[in-house]
């Protein structure tokens, strides 16, 4: 059995744009504490407060300039000499400072470092995305996307397909995932995965999975050519079509 797809386009369209690694924001605050901390390293008490009062007398020279309102790093470097002062205040005498052992310093590089590691993940799981839009994008030119099993995360390549070439493959790619959700095909033998598709899919392609597994309990035999309408009535009209899906759900005599 066949399931009727829209006619396929053997043009060839411009590959899809590389993902480009996301660039960490520039931090002014960030930048000055770390400015700050290299030239505190091996400083004793008397040392720091010496550099806290010249912060402090830049502060104020800085306070009479306009154009320096909206400045956020001298303000963080005044901030860093006083916790780093306070710091070496409350250590024993002699006590010089090394950044390799405070405690926030260390806080905020293991932050810093797994804010890294989520935006490599980020950055890979958008490379999959993209790879397995061009697999889909290529078994629907070959005429067998039909018959592929889907996978975790192919809403997403669903969506990207869409952004990039528009609503005639998204239709195709719809109706395949609806068709795998109906008969609980690939990942969709998951009672998770189907319960989370209801986030993850439109409400056309919701409603024609329903629709197509309410059809399906009706005539156990019926041909997939004859169950084409479905995805026009959930095209056309969603809300319709999910109604019609429950009333069927209802109208089985083990529901009664």
């Amino acid at each position: 059995m066949t399931t009727p797809w829209p006619p396929r386009r053997s043009a060839r369209r411009p590959l899809a744009p590389r993902v480009a690694a996301p660039r960490e924001p520039v931090d002014p605050a960030r930048i000055g504490r770390h400015v700050v901390r290299r030239r505190a390293k091996g400083m004793d008490a008397d040392a720091v407060a010496a550099a806290l009062e010249d912060a402090r007398f830049d502060a104020r020279q800085d306070s009479r300039h306009e154009d320096l309102a909206d400045d956020v790093r001298g303000p963080a470097e005044l901030a860093e000499w006083e916790r780093i002062d306070q710091l070496l205040a409350a250590a024993p005498a002699g006590t010089v400072y090394d950044p390799d052992t405070d405690d926030v310093v260390r806080a905020e590089l293991a932050a810093e470092a797994a804010a890294a590691a989520a935006r490599e993940a980020e950055l890979r799981e958008a490379a999959r995305v993209v790879a397995r839009a061009d697999e889909l994008r290529a078994l629907r030119e070959l005429g067998t996307l039909e018959q592929t099993e889907p996978r975790t995360g192919d809403e997403a390549a669903r969506d990207e397909l869409t952004r990039r070439a528009g609503g005639y493959v998204q239709a195709d790619v719809d109706a395949w995932l609806a068709h795998a959700l109906a008969a609980h095909r690939g990942h969709y033998r998951d009672p998770a995965a189907r319960e989370e598709a209801a986030g993850l899919l439109t409400p056309p392609a919701l409603a024609h999975a329903a629709l197509l597994a309410e059809l399906a309990r009706l005539v156990p035999d019926a041909d997939v050519d004859q169950l084409a309408f479905a995805a026009r009535l959930a095209t056309a009209e969603p809300e319709a079509a999910g109604t019609l899906a429950v009333f069927l759900a209802c109208a089985r005599p083990e529901a009664r």
